[in-house]
């Protein structure tokens, strides 16, 4: 943080601000917006994407900016960038081929839309910073692969909490301690929400129904920990998470955890409902040196074996815009995949489903995501949550069933289904044959 800050006024100094554009202009995006706008000095958001344009115009005036000019080439938008106006389009790939722009933050939380965009942008060399751990989840790793090639840095954000988590996660391995779980703090989980249930907390807070059921029914969750999970190589316990009830403070619950089947599984990632401080993340560490443990336990750590550590609040969109100054100023990724899938987000019936109904999507009515570790997802043949939108189902389903390709029919020509069968072929093992 406190090297961003610096440079970014550096950046100020020299009138040399990192010009972004953000793909997407719902609720988080206009808090983006102003943020940018208002408190971040040695950067600008030069270009605003929305399908419907008066929606993008709404998050530059609720910033402050007035005027702005509608455009529709990329060399209207290259012009008004290096004139160091601001713009607006219902043309997404206008952004991702601007010369002028440095870095895109998208966050629209689509995941075949949002592929579409994340590969034109990486194809003309623009560093992505994703507020989208939908799409993160599904084919992260493989988008990481098309970023590396082409020598730009995918990178989720700091602010939502997998961001946080990771950010804590690093600092506890920076201290010598050995992470062995990373975990979240919810305040309600009923995988049984739906768009109905949460209308009035949606309409409350001025935000989607449909998104505010992903928070409550776990979908959400289990994407923010599958992304943690692939950038760490954490697994889960079992499906779904622990997800442990517990009203205490999560210093409380470092004995709730047997260390030798979190040292077995690398590490795991969990949440946890009610515990305090909500609506934090926390990370539990241990250390192998028992002079250290001596001083851990002088600093009122504990005896270990587990020492916890904890943020006690996550601030979204407010921490975003530093996430693109690490991104583009340092190369340094807030989080993203090291390989293959670690842990995946699997789609489970949220009613008994019938035979021909077309399944709908994220937050919605019938569905819900859960993690599993993807060594499963392989050998089951499950269908990805981030995947499920749009599929016709061959057989009826009851509820609290998971998922398996054989159960649905895909959409034709989804650009999100090759990436995924590319990402699962790129990241097969490698056969053995044996020799004679």
């Amino acid at each position: 943080m406190f090297i961003v800050d610096t440079a970014l006024k550096a950046r100020a100094e020299a009138g040399k601000p990192i010009k972004v554009g953000m793909i997407g202009a719902g609720f988080m995006g206009r808090g983006i917006a102003n943020q940018i706008a208002n408190s971040v000095p040695g950067m600008e958001l030069v270009a605003i994407f929305n399908r419907n344009l008066d929606g993008a115009k709404r998050a530059y005036t609720e910033a402050g900016i007035e005027t702005f000019q509608v455009v529709n080439t990329v060399a209207d938008l290259e012009a008004s960038v290096a004139q160091g106006k601001y713009a607006v389009t219902d043309d997404a790939m206008l952004l991702c081929r601007a010369e002028g722009i440095d870095a895109l933050i998208e966050v629209t939380g689509t995941i075949e839309f949002g592929a579409a965009v994340v590969l034109e942008a990486i194809a003309h060399k623009k560093h992505v910073v994703l507020m989208n751990a939908e799409l993160d989840g599904t084919i992260g790793p493989i988008l990481k692969v098309y970023a590396d090639r082409a020598g730009v840095v995918l990178s989720a954000c700091d602010g939502d909490q997998p961001g946080v988590e990771i950010n804590l996660y690093r600092f506890v391995k920076s201290i010598g301690l050995t992470p062995l779980l990373c975990g979240n703090i919810k305040g309600l989980q009923d995988p049984y929400r739906n768009p109905t249930t949460q209308e009035g907390f949606a309409k409350k807070w001025g935000q989607q129904a449909h998104m505010v059921t992903s928070f409550a029914d776990g979908s959400k969750i289990s994407f923010e920990q599958a992304i943690v999970a692939n950038a760490t190589g954490m697994k889960v316990a079992k499906r779904g998470m622990l997800g442990y009830d517990f009203s205490g403070h999560v210093d409380e619950m470092t004995s709730m955890y047997d260390i030798d089947q979190l040292k077995s599984l690398g590490g795991i990632v969990d949440y946890v409902v009610g515990a305090k401080p909500g609506p934090g993340v926390f990370v539990f560490g241990t250390h192998d040196d028992p002079k250290q443990r001596h001083y851990l336990n002088l600093y009122k750590l504990g005896e270990g074996p587990l020492y916890s550590f904890y943020t006690p609040y996550h601030l979204c969109h407010f921490e975003v815009p530093l996430s693109v100054a690490r991104v583009v100023l340092f190369h340094d990724a807030v989080m993203a995949p090291i390989a293959a899938p670690v842990v995946d987000v699997i789609t489970v019936a949220k009613i008994d489903l019938k035979a021909g109904e077309t399944l709908d999507g994220i937050g919605f009515y019938m569905t819900y995501g859960q993690c599993e570790n993807s060594e499963v997802v392989q050998a089951e043949n499950l269908l990805p949550m981030g995947l499920a939108e749009g599929c016709r189902l061959k057989r009826d389903l009851p509820k609290d069933r998971a998922l398996t390709y054989d159960d649905v029919e895909l959409p034709p020509n989804r650009l999100s289904d090759k990436l995924r069968a590319e990402q699962n072929a790129y990241f097969a093992p490698t056969p053995v044959f044996a020799t004679v």
